[in-house]
């Protein structure tokens, strides 16, 4: 027998909330494959033609303090400091790539099922306006205490789409890592998790090839010679790779997700940040607002790039 719920009770007051979040994780699974099928992602990243290849770099200059900042906020709310973890979560480290511009439109819009105004752009002042005046989300504003409450809420719910499209980069840093990875075994046959540990491998390659075309003797003979012999790279040629291996990683970068983004759709890891971020935005509007949303793809990255500087420090100490 199920007993009838009281009238004012919080399961009849979020009765249209909880419908809403319900429609909008139907919507997950056909939002992916539209978003990030190969189709869906070369469509979306033709938007990375421009600056975003610029900016990619500067992001993974300023991925570390994100990370920082993240792990502060973690502690924060352990200690039960919400206020100050809060703050925290929302900070915006990252520059705002054009095609993370898309993706937080595409999530408001066509997830979230929130109109914006005729002629809106895709930056997060209007994304933020949108928000807040959404009637899906009007009674779980008008619910909170004050203005104040409610506006706190709204920005919880846009820091909540910037660090989803945030994850993006990271997974692009961690593609850049994984084909790195690749080719310094298959090419070069030893561990380059990095930039920084291909760097080095590539140059002391072209100047071994460099020395064996001057021998004078022959290439026959100068291959016999340098194999017992060693040859390293100058400063200048190692400069001149670290260089030219950083634009590649930019421009990589920034197409990485037509790479990336069909495997994380095939293995249901789109699908599952997404569920959790609804869980996330639904708390926002509906409970305590305390559980936020963090992906982990930063911390895994940064990872990646710890690991890089190991092995290149290990073969320097190494000589």
């Amino acid at each position: 027998m199920t007993l009838p719920v009281p009238p004012n009770s919080p399961d009849t007051a979020n009765a249209p909330e909880r419908a809403y979040f319900h429609a909008v994780r139907l919507r997950i699974d056909v939002f992916a494959t539209q978003r990030f099928s190969l189709r869906g992602t070369i469509a979306l990243h033709r938007h990375a033609l421009g600056a975003d290849i610029l900016r990619a770099p500067l992001n993974v200059v300023l991925s570390p303090g994100l990370v920082l900042i993240r792990l502060l906020g973690a502690l924060f709310g352990l200690l039960r400091i919400g206020r100050v973890a809060r703050w925290l979560r929302g900070r915006r480290i990252l520059l705002r790539t054009q095609v993370a511009a898309q993706v937080e439109m595409a999530v408001v819009t066509e997830l979230l099922g929130i109109h914006l105004q005729k002629g809106a752009t895709a930056d997060s002042a209007a994304l933020s306006r949108a928000i807040l005046a959404a009637p899906q989300f009007r009674n779980g504003f008008r619910a909170r205490a004050d203005v104040v409450a409610a506006t706190a809420s709204a920005t919880g719910i846009t820091n909540a789409i910037a660090e989803y499209s945030g994850a993006r980069s990271a997974v692009a840093d961690i593609t850049n890592a994984l084909l790195a990875l690749i080719i310094g075994g298959l090419v070069f046959q030893t561990v380059t998790p990095g930039i920084i540990s291909m760097a080095p491998t590539m140059a002391n390659a072209l100047a071994l090839e460099a020395a064996i075309q001057r021998f004078p003797l022959g290439q026959t003979a100068g291959a016999m010679w340098y194999g017992v012999f060693s040859t390293e790279a100058s400063p200048w040629l190692l400069g001149v790779n670290v260089a030219a291996l950083l634009l590649a990683g930019s421009v990589i970068g920034a197409f990485a997700g037509i790479i990336a983004d069909p495997i994380q759709l095939r293995l249901g890891i789109h699908r599952r940040r997404l569920l959790r971020f609804v869980d996330a935005v639904e708390d926002e509007l509906t409970g305590a607002g305390g559980k936020g949303f963090a992906t982990r793809e930063h911390l895994y990255a940064r990872l990646a790039d710890i690991w890089d500087a190991a092995v290149s420090i290990f073969r320097f100490f190494r000589g």
